[in-house]
């Protein structure tokens, strides 16, 4: 709880806190239900994890003062915050957490009971970093740090350039 409460304090547009967490333990009944949900690839690797999430986002706010909820722009982005906050705050308590794209998204709303007005966003993995051998060959090849782009990529002064 200690990880979630970190991604709590994730800033949002309008304090709205778009941001829902549903959770399964390793060898709990509601494992099955999100790790069901990865490709087999992701299967692979995270079935030795120690808890699945789902991130899920609410599509609408509602701002001080508004007569009722609207649009939300911002609602994946501030989604993303609050996952990068639950992931300095499982490194700080020695955990890994990886996100990941390879699910079924369309599975996760039936699976989940996900209503409408919500994004699933993204299935991540908490757990302790195991030994690579125990992976299959062309995972343990990927388990290595990886390469970031130099921020002079990332990073324009006055207008978008490729």
């Amino acid at each position: 709880m200690t990880i979630f409460e970190a991604a709590s304090w994730a800033p949002s547009s309008f304090n709205s806190q778009p941001w829902r967490f549903i959770y399964a333990r390793r060898n709990t009944p509601e494992w099955t239900s999100l790790f069901d949900l990865l490709v087999p690839m992701n299967q692979s690797w995270a079935g030795r994890a120690a808890a699945l999430v789902v991130l899920i986002s609410a599509t609408t706010a509602q701002p001080p003062g508004a007569p009722g909820p609207i649009p939300s722009y911002s609602h994946s982005l501030d989604a993303g915050a609050a996952w990068g906050y639950l992931a300095l705050q499982a490194t700080r308590l020695g955990w890994q957490a990886h996100a990941m794209a390879g699910f079924n998204v369309e599975g996760a709303y039936q699976a989940l009971n996900v209503p409408e007005g919500y994004r699933v966003e993204t299935v991540i993995a908490i757990g302790r970093q195991g030994d690579k051998s125990v992976l299959p060959p062309p995972l343990q090849e990927r388990e290595q740090p990886n390469v970031r782009r130099p921020v002079s990529e990332l990073v324009m002064e006055g207008q978008f350039k490729s």
